[in-house]
């Protein structure tokens, strides 16, 4: 097909929509309400997908978490009557496995006031050592966190995080200043960079948490709790191989006989992958069911309206035949017109699922990157050839005289 008939199709297309704006938009709803489904769908699992990936940073690559607690799954009774984990169970498995870079005891008490001057915030206050800063994605965006001597000695000091540090001191440098926690003093020595949500909650984002050295947070808040080990394995180390071993090493530390389950759990950003595909899953499966009905019902509008159309057009078809137009050229022609409409109510559905997403991404992480709008105009695009194929047959079989007879 030569490119001025191309452009004389599209103008013709163009003129036969703009004739009929009403019937036109009415025609496209379907594809309309299917694309801002597609659309959204795709927009939430990407923005989860980012959401997830920094959740996994800020936990940190290749990292094992020891705990008492299972993070999903795991009979929770079961779980509440285990052994707590002890800050020496941590130390013997720091000694005894060796295909880490580092094993970082963490203790934490939640819901606590961090308080300076006047103003006081909620947040989470962790006990640990020096070496957690080499099991985390997430670093002092200024000042630093605490070292060796520091962390052995006890000293008061703390390391905040974004919101804690936005929330208490404004526009005020941090550094250097003095926060009290259930009555004591503490230097802020660093404040760690921004992290955002955690996979849609704030609740276990490093901005609302406070980070003293272990052995003062157990002279303040008392040893009666489990101790969570953050394990960072070395380098090109089987992870699989790894955590077996691991598993074996904990169980000799904690003297556990072969007949023995274990009363531990060892958890990894697996379970964080394994949810997500389920979320995306379920998603998927909706999305797909609902956007598959509404791109029926358009597809079948639009292969009607087209049909309305060739009907309405057949004395126009004819005199087209007359003066010399083929075959392929009235196929085209109506294949152009309704592929025109749907991808006139692709982009309507964009232009509404766009506002949409920017209210989603209130309540859930969300993005919606250029392949999310070429992929809905794609099928936009699809559907439209796939509805208009028979009439446009229809109306390139056409008898010219006959069609010029047509009342």
């Amino acid at each position: 097909m030569h490119l001025n008939t191309f452009r004389e199709a599209l103008r013709i297309a163009y003129r036969s929509v703009g004739d009929n704006k009403l019937r036109s938009v009415l025609t496209t709803l379907g594809i309309v309400i299917g694309v801002v489904v597609v659309t959204l769908m795709a927009t939430v699992i990407e923005g989860l997908g980012k959401a997830l990936d920094k959740s996994i940073e800020s936990l940190g690559t290749d990292v094992y978490y020891v705990s008492k607690w299972n993070w999903f799954g795991g009979d929770w009774w079961k779980s509440r009557n285990r052994r707590d984990i002890t800050v020496s169970e941590a130390q013997k498995l720091r000694e005894r496995f060796t295909q880490a870079i580092a094993v970082v005891p963490v203790v934490s008490t939640w819901e606590e006031t961090i308080k300076y001057g006047n103003l006081s915030v909620q947040g989470i206050v962790n006990g640990t050592v020096e070496d957690y800063i080499a099991t985390t994605g997430v670093l002092p965006e200024e000042g630093r966190f605490f070292n060796d001597l520091e962390s052995n000695s006890g000293r008061p000091v703390c390391v905040i995080g974004k919101e804690v540090a936005s929330n208490l001191f404004g526009k005020e440098d941090p550094i250097g200043k003095t926060v009290k926690i259930k009555g004591y003093s503490y230097r802020v020595i660093g404040v760690f960079e921004k992290e955002g949500d955690f996979m849609g909650s704030s609740m276990f984002s490093k901005d609302t948490q406070v980070f003293i050295p272990l052995s003062n947070f157990l002279h303040v808040f008392g040893g009666e709790r489990s101790v969570d080990i953050h394990v960072k394995l070395k380098p090109h180390v089987d992870k699989e191989e790894a955590k077996i071993e691991l598993i074996g090493v904990f169980r000799q530390v904690r003297r556990l006989p072969p007949d023995k389950e274990d009363d531990f759990a060892v958890n990894t950003q697996d379970f964080l992958k394994d949810v997500f595909d389920s979320v995306v899953s379920t998603i998927g499966i909706v999305g797909f069911i609902i956007t598959s009905l509404s791109l029926l019902v358009g597809g079948v509008g639009i292969m009607n309206i087209m049909f309305v159309s060739v009907k309405e057009r057949t004395k126009e078809i004819g005199t087209r035949k007359a003066v010399g137009a083929r075959k392929r050229d009235i196929l085209v022609q109506f294949l152009i017109e309704s592929s025109f409409l749907c991808i006139l109510g692709g982009a309507i559905g964009l232009a509404i699922s766009f506002p949409l997403s920017l209210v989603i991404d209130q309540f859930l992480p969300s993005s919606m990157p250029l392949w999310v709008v070429a992929l809905s105009l794609s099928i936009s695009m699809a559907v439209g050839l796939v509805s208009g194929i028979v009439p446009a047959y229809t109306a390139a079989r056409m008898n010219p005289v006959e069609a010029l007879r047509y009342e």
